[in-house]
């Protein structure tokens, strides 16, 4: 891989750590996934991102608990690379309002730029759609935050809908919807991610592909397809990428990741590579105060 044009500064808005001997990481189960069980620290991140010319993360929740983002935005608060959290509070609790200004309250918690919960786990295709929940997502809205959506492709419609009903909220689709890249199936996924894209409340994350692809085998063109159809879905304005390290590791190195997204972007102009590199990251999620300017 090549990564050919990448820009000499990049946001990385996608990535997470987790300490084992803090809690456990229900998700991480398999013997596939056994290299990911292990603690990951920001120590652990810093060198690799620093390495590909990353001046600003963006760190993001992975479990359910009230606990971890305060604790995520205290990690943010002592550094100088995350840039920003996306944290999680229960969408459907009547007092989420107060959650959010409490949490914007904690140390770090100027650095709180977003929420999301694991819809991916929801067994109800329509979560995103329950009055409570839209609701919480209303309160995002009205908090000045952006709500990620990690979602799987039979979700996307539910998603398309959520945001139609909330034009005030911006909503950021993690990992490009998860498409079938193993499958090399395009459709429907792709009619999905279109209508999304179509809405101007909407943007996207060029992540986590490879771990959609065949861990062992994938090449750049295997995720080109998808890729474009992000691109044009949503234009390099609101498409960013995201390394989402350290689970990009049970397919791929920190750096293959970026090579990969240098690569799928070859046919951008200097702006728009500038833009899915940085610039989208930093305005969608308001990150100019701490991006040290070129």
């Amino acid at each position: 891989m090549s990564g050919r044009q990448i820009p000499p500064q990049i946001v990385d808005a996608h990535h997470h750590v987790w300490d084992l001997s803090v809690r456990d990481q229900p998700w991480i189960t398999g013997e596939a996934l056994a290299p990911l069980r292990r603690t990951f620290r920001l120590e652990d991140l810093e060198p690799e991102a620093r390495a590909a010319g990353v001046i600003g993360t963006v760190l993001v929740q992975t479990v359910t608990v009230p606990e971890e983002t305060p604790e995520f935005l205290a990690l943010a608060d002592g550094s100088d690379l995350i840039a920003g959290v996306v944290g999680w509070t229960d969408l459907t609790a009547p007092d989420v309002d107060d959650a959010l200004a409490e949490l914007r309250e904690l140390p770090g918690g100027d650095r709180l730029v977003g929420i999301r919960h694991q819809v991916q786990g929801e067994p109800d295709p329509r979560w995103l759609l329950r009055p409570e929940v839209r609701r919480g997502l209303a309160a995002v809205a009205a908090a000045g935050l952006v709500y990620d959506l990690v979602v799987l492709p039979h979700q996307l419609p539910a998603a398309v809908e959520a945001a139609e009903m909330l034009p005030g909220l911006t909503f950021v689709l993690d990992h490009g919807g998860k498409p079938p890249i193993v499958a090399g199936e395009l459709h429907p996924w792709a009619h999905d991610v279109r209508a999304l894209g179509a809405l101007p409340n909407t943007a996207c994350k060029l992540s986590g592909l490879v771990t959609e692809a065949d861990w062992k085998a994938w090449t750049v063109d295997d995720l080109r397809p998808y890729a474009d159809v992000v691109l044009e879905a949503f234009g390099p304005g609101r498409t960013m990428f995201g390394s989402d390290w350290p689970v990009c590791r049970v397919a791929a190195s920190y750096a293959d990741v970026v090579d990969a997204a240098g690569d799928l972007t070859d046919g951008l102009s200097p702006a728009e590579r500038a833009a899915v590199f940085a610039d989208t990251a930093t305005r969608i999620y308001d990150l100019e105060w701490s991006i040290p300017k070129s």
